[in-house]
């Protein structure tokens, strides 16, 4: 090895880049980076004046034996890399679990990020952004997780997003053991149109108790009163001791909520 190929080695690994990221950058295979890194070769000038802006150092310090010289003309470097299509990643030193405490991939390149803290084009991690994210925390366009907030929301626990699915969901067309949407679905569904297994609640619903202006159910309770009047028609205790005769096992706060729910109609 020689000094060059010595402080190469020590840039990209404090810029938090693999061999195949730096190679990315530079236009380059992976096996190019190693060769210099292992001193084998040497690259073209027009790469050594990349690689000072990329890691913000003077071309002569790069080369020459002696400490590295910073160059504050390229401390903004990853930006103007995002402007040429490509993508800036950080890769932190430190780990959790075998995983990056934070990795992070910004620019136009379908690549994915995955840390404890994952941000990216595609991202994975405990929590998760980007477009497409899945992880503990997902937030993103689409994503996936326990927890998920995004357009397309797939999440085991708490789903929210245009269109949601998961346990207890929120969306314009949502999908959950219990539902609250304009199109919702699920054991217990709240909507502007709700069609549940057990208790559905909206303008029309459809379930094993229905409770709506268009109401058809096995025990159907149907709202009268006009648009905009103050109160509602529906005998609610009926509805409380009707929702406890069919499902006795119900937790008390989901009655609680559902109760709520019947003045939306």
């Amino acid at each position: 090895m020689n000094a060059f190929s010595e402080k190469l080695q020590k840039l990209r690994k404090e810029k938090g880049l693999s061999q195949e990221g730096l190679a990315e950058m530079l236009d380059v295979s992976r096996q190019a980076v190693s060769r210099w890194e292992s001193g084998l070769s040497y690259p073209e000038t027009e790469k050594i004046i990349t690689m000072s802006e990329i890691f913000g150092v003077t071309v002569d310090s790069l080369l020459k034996e002696g400490d590295l010289q910073m160059d504050s003309k390229n401390m903004h470097y990853e930006p103007f890399w995002l402007s040429r299509g490509r993508y800036y990643e950080y890769k932190s030193k430190k780990t959790l679990f075998g995983l990056p405490l934070v990795h992070v991939i910004i620019g136009l390149r379908a690549k994915k990020a995955t840390g404890v803290i994952a941000i990216g084009n595609i991202s994975s991690g405990i929590i998760s952004i980007g477009f497409i994210s899945y992880g503990l925390l997902s937030i993103g366009l689409l994503n996936a997780g326990i927890l998920g907030f995004g357009i397309i929301s797939i999440a085991l626990l708490f789903s929210v997003g245009v269109f949601s699915i998961g346990t207890f969901t929120i969306g314009s067309i949502s999908i959950g053991i219990f539902s609250l949407g304009a199109v919702s679905l699920g054991k217990y569904a709240v909507g502007a149109l709700a069609v549940a297994s057990h208790v559905a609640i909206g303008d029309h619903a459809y379930g094993h108790i229905a409770i709506g202006r268009v109401a058809e159910g096995i025990r159907a309770f149907i709202e009268t009163a006009p648009r905009g009047s103050i109160g509602s028609n529906i005998d609610k205790e009926a509805v409380r001791i009707a929702i406890l005769q069919e499902f006795p096992d119900i937790k008390d706060w989901i009655l609680r909520y559902l109760m709520r729910f019947i003045k939306w109609i």
